[in-house]
This record gives C-alpha cells, sequence and structure tokens, in this order.
C-alpha cells in the first residue's frame, strides 16, 4: 500500500468535490438575480443525491464486472459497498479511495447539465431526472470509458475493445453532459423572452470565482486521474495549465475580432473551455501541443456558443457551446496532435501515427454523444408528460427562486444607507404573506 499515491488520490478527489460548489457560483452568477438560488441548489442537489446513489449502485453499474457486450457492470455485485471495506495489501492504493475519487466525478457530470435549463426547471422534476439520468446515462457510459479489464473482472467497450483514449473524462462527463443538456434544452423549450429580452449575467465577479474554483479543482480532476503522485501526473497537471491559459487567450482574441471587446465573461469560459478540452488528452499530448489544443478550444467554443441563437435552442448557459464542442474537440485531438513520448505512447495523425487512433476517437466520441442524447430526450420526455418539467410561465416570469424555494438571493428591501429596513418592507418570506403595512423602520 503505498500511503503517497492513496494521499493524492484522497487530495484530488476532495479538490474535484470543490468543483460542483464552484460550478454554483459559475452557474448562479450567469443567470439572472432572480434565478440565482436556484440555479445553485441545481448543483447542490445533484451533489446529495448522485452521492448517495454511487454507493447504493453506481460504483457497481460503473465498475462492477460486465454483465455482457462492455455495456454494464453487475449492479449487484458491490451493492452498497458491502465486502468493500477490508484493505488489500497487494494493491498500491485503497479501493475505497477510488471509489472516492469517481464518486464526485459522478456528482460533477449531472451537475453540468443543469445549466442547460437555467431559470425554467421545476426543482423536483430536475432531482427525479438527475438520479434516473446518473443510472441509465452516466453509470453505464462509465463503465464503457473508465473501466478497464483486471484479473478478476471485464470492464467496458470503449476502454478495451475500442481502444479510444480518454483520460478524465472527454467522453463520459463532458460529451455525455453536453449531449443531455442539449436535449434537456429542447424538450423544455425556450425561456420566456429568449431572442428578444437581455438576459445578461447577474454577478460577473461570482463567475469568475466559480471559474477559479473549478480551474484549481480540476488539477484533481485530471492530474489526479493517474491515480499515483508520479510522472503522469505531473504532466497531466502542465497539460491543464498551459491548456487553459491558451484557451482563454484564444477566446479573448476570438471575441475582440468579432466584438470589439475582450470581456470578463469570455475569460472565464475560455478557462472552462480549456479545462474542458484538455480533460481527455493531458496524459496523451506534450505541453507545446496542448497550448495549440487550448487555443483551439478558446476560439472553437467561443464560435459554438452563438450557435443557439443561429439554431433556435435555448442553451442557456451554453452547456452545449462549452463542454459538448469542447469535449468533442479534445476528445477527436488526441487521434491528431497524440505524441508516443507522452504516457499515453499514442502518436496521433501528425506525429506519423496515421488515422488508427483518429478513428477510435471519433467513433468513441460519437457513440457517447448519441446515447446520451437519445436517452436524455426519452427520460425528459417522460418527466414533462407526467409529473411537468417546465415552470409554469407566471412563476418562470417573476422568478423561479420565489416559485420553487420561497428565497430571494439578495433581499433588496433591507438593503439601506442605516442598515435599517424600510417600513413595510418584511424581513421574512412569511411576514410578505400577513404584513400590514405598518411596520416600523428599525435602526
Amino acid at each position: 500500500m503505498n500511503s503517497g499515491d492513496t494521499a493524492w488520490i484522497l487530495i484530488s478527489a476532495a479538490l474535484v468535490l470543490l468543483m460542483t460548489p464552484g460550478l454554483a457560483l459559475f452557474y448562479g452568477g450567469m443567470v439572472r438575480a432572480k434565478s440565482v438560488l436556484n440555479m445553485m441548489m441545481m448543483s447542490f442537489g445533484a451533489l446529495a443525491l448522485i452521492g448517495v446513489l454511487w454507493v447504493l449502485y453506481g460504483y457497481s453499474i460503473a465498475f462492477g464486472d460486465d454483465v455482457g457486450a462492455g455495456l454494464l457492470g453487475n449492479p449487484f455485485e458491490y451493492f452498497g459497498l458491502s465486502g468493500m471495506l477490508g484493505e488489500d495489501t497487494s494493491a498500491a492504493y485503497p479501493v475505497m479511495a477510488f471509489v472516492a475519487f469517481q464518486a464526485v466525478f459522478a456528482i460533477i457530470t449531472v451537475a453540468l447539465i443543469s445549466g442547460a435549463i437555467a431559470d425554467r426547471a421545476r426543482f423536483g422534476a430536475w432531482m427525479v431526472f438527475a438520479g434516473v439520468w446518473a443510472t441509465l446515462v452516466y453509470f453505464p457510459v462509465a463503465h464503457w470509458v473508465f473501466a478497464f479489464d483486471g484479473d478478476d473482472v471485464v470492464g467496458g467497450w470503449i476502454a478495451n475493445d475500442l481502444l479510444a483514449l480518454d483520460f478524465a473524462g472527454g467522453t463520459a462527463v463532458h460529451i455525455n453532459a453536453g449531449a443531455a443538456g442539449l436535449a434537456l434544452a429542447l424538450v423544455l423549450g425556450k425561456r420566456r423572452g429568449f431572442g428578444r429580452e437581455p438576459m445578461r449575467p447577474h454577478n460577473l465577479p461570482l463567475v469568475m470565482l466559480g471559474a477559479g474554483l473549478l480551474w484549481f479543482g480540476w488539477f484533481g480532476f485530471n492530474a489526479g486521474s493517474a491515480l499515483s503522485a508520479g510522472n503522469t501526473a505531473a504532466i497531466a497537471f502542465v497539460n491543464t495549465i498551459v491548456a487553459t491559459s491558451a484557451a482563454i487567450l484564444g477566446w479573448l482574441l476570438t471575441e475582440k475580432i468579432r466584438d470589439g471587446h475582450a470581456t470578463s465573461l469570455g475569460g472565464a469560459s475560455g478557462a472552462v473551455a480549456g479545462l474542458v478540452a484538455i480533460t481527455p488528452a493531458c496524459n496523451a499530448v506534450s505541453p507545446a501541443m496542448a497550448i495549440v489544443l487550448g487555443a483551439v478550444a478558446g476560439v472553437l467554443c467561443a464560435l459554438a456558443v452563438g450557435l443557439k441563437y443561429k439554431l433556435g435552442y435555448d442553451d442557456s448557459l451554453d452547456v452545449v457551446g462549452v463542454h459538448l464542442v469542447g469535449g468533442l474537440w479534445g476528445t477527436i485531438a488526441i487521434g491528431f496532435l497524440g505524441s508516443a513520448t507522452t504516457p499515453a505512447g499514442v502518436d496521433g495523425l501528425f506525429f506519423g501515427g496515421g488515422v488508427d487512433q483518429l478513428w477510435r476517437q471519433v467513433v468513441g466520441a460519437l457513440a457517447v454523444l448519441v446515447f446520451s442524447f437519445v436517452l436524455t430526450w426519452v427520460i425528459a420526455t417522460v418527466i414533462q408528460k407526467t409529473m411537468g418539467f417546465r415552470l409554469p410561465e407566471d412563476d418562470e416570469v417573476a422568478g423561479i427562486d420565489q416559485a420553487e424555494h420561497a428565497e430571494s438571493g439578495y433581499d433588496w428591501g433591507t438593503l439601506t444607507a442605516g442598515g435599517g429596513r424600510v417600513a413595510g418592507s418584511p424581513a421574512r418570506p412569511i411576514d410578505a404573506r400577513h404584513s400590514t403595512g405598518n411596520s416600523e423602520v428599525s435602526a
């Protein structure tokens, strides 16, 4: 048992867990003030629910012995993680450390989807969707991509038969979530006033803080996927720095040329685009090629976020433009930019490897895209036609925070110059229903 590797895996798991609150801040700042709490609650709700489901059966579906064709692990093999608490002295790290590390991947993947349907989804319906989607889509896809054959277990088809490379989740996390976001946006329809009313981010400092926390946590996401504190983790760490930096520059340059301004929202979005793109490739490309990969990702994603206005779908916070497009580029780019001098040990087309790895990357990426899109469409449609997924129009216009949570992100009535409360402005939601309008100004 290597205590250093175990410590690195556990620290990396904690870093990735931080990404979900970071995402809540990132998404929360991007919506209007009347929606900030609901947006953040969708991330926290996913964190709570998927954490429980992962222990009950999610880990078993993802990493249990395959039940056929590399599509699904046995959901009962590790149900409730029974029989996994003992220490295997022949292993480099405890299996429970790996369970924890993969749990936070499942959580962040589900949370990412929520940005596509900001402002208009019932919270209860979202929680039902999150549980069903994780069960039917994420857990099986994680098996496809992350479950490698071992001495006593058969893994997934992408990892072991197709041999497509995905070091930290370009397919299982980002393409998966991006395709799901597109399907959800189409099923729920556009926000009221989309394309006619301004729907600008209400708090850009919050967006930039969230992007910074995501970048910080992403070192656990990428370098932690080495599962050891060694050379592979170090290379992934460096590539995560430079690809993200290059993507910011690419996005800002695109904005400057296209719009005349380089914006803070563009800088934050560019960072996430670079992080998404380098995720599958961080052990497969050199640092120089990571810069190329990141710069292209920044440009592609900056252009892709405008497609929703041209094609008419309302992907509220650009899950499709950043995660789907960025994930596709990063996954397929391995087939072009991969180098046999890296830990992955595979040359891409530009380094004499031909198209062998390229076609594998394309097939893996498209398989996850189609599977996720189709199943998400079905799941969302069933929920919409049964319990109702879309918020009523009046509640959407008034504000989803009040309608779904009976709260407001900002209590404007109490923000007076003297720190007091304006007469007639209740301090709590319950007072608003019973106030006579005669309350005194409090000092």
